[in-house]
């Protein structure tokens, strides 16, 4: 065998062996899964055909509402081919949901919104389908959706009051535009400091 044939023999062997395999956990939002940035690099880099997920993506979650974030875990095949598991929205959309608002807390001291019990259970019954969560009891699941809440400036109560409520959520809206506007304000002035 000559040094060329043999050359070419390690080359394909090496082409050959490399094996593009792995896993990819990303938050999609439902229905709109696209060949653009960012997923499309991302799919590509593991080898995946876009096309065949963007369609196989937005069929399996034409049922939800467009644009809700979904935690979704692909794991690729050594033949390039994948294994989609879509799970329920993240703990944190299901509780600014149920709280009626937009941001969660930016300090720690902070209080975002209001959510009762019940809302918890809800929320907790619906995230023990997911895979992950599936060997944990109702009352863990609790606990974890309680620790979110607080993480983000949540607060847990008993009962609620509707009128109460919705006028704490207008003093909030009033606290979030401020925030807002402090924020733009310092993005301009970092921006002048760049400049």
């Amino acid at each position: 065998m000559s040094k060329a044939a043999a050359r070419l023999k390690s080359m394909k062997k090496a082409v050959t062996d490399k094996v593009v395999h792995g896993k990819m956990v990303t938050n999609i939002p439902a229905g709109l899964a696209a060949a653009g940035p960012p997923l499309g690099p991302m799919l590509g880099q593991r080898g995946i055909n876009i096309a065949a997920f963007c369609k196989e993506f937005n069929e399996k979650t034409k049922e939800i509402k467009e644009g809700i974030p979904l935690p979704t875990r692909v794991t690729v095949n050594s033949d390039r081919s994948f294994n989609l598991v879509i799970h329920q929205p993240p703990v944190v959309y299901f509780l600014k949901q149920a709280a009626g608002i937009q941001r969660a807390a930016m300090h720690s001291n902070e209080i975002a919104g209001k959510v009762t019990l019940k809302h918890v259970y809800e929320i907790a019954k619906i995230k023990s389908s997911d895979p992950p969560l599936q060997i944990y009891s109702l009352e863990r699941i609790c606990k974890m959706v309680v620790g979110a809440a607080r993480s983000c400036g949540i607060e847990v109560t008993k009962d609620l009051d509707a009128t109460e409520y919705g006028e704490f959520l207008k003093e909030r809206a009033v606290i979030v535009e401020q925030q807002k506007k402090e924020l733009q304000e310092k993005k301009e002035a970092k921006l002048l400091r760049a400049g």
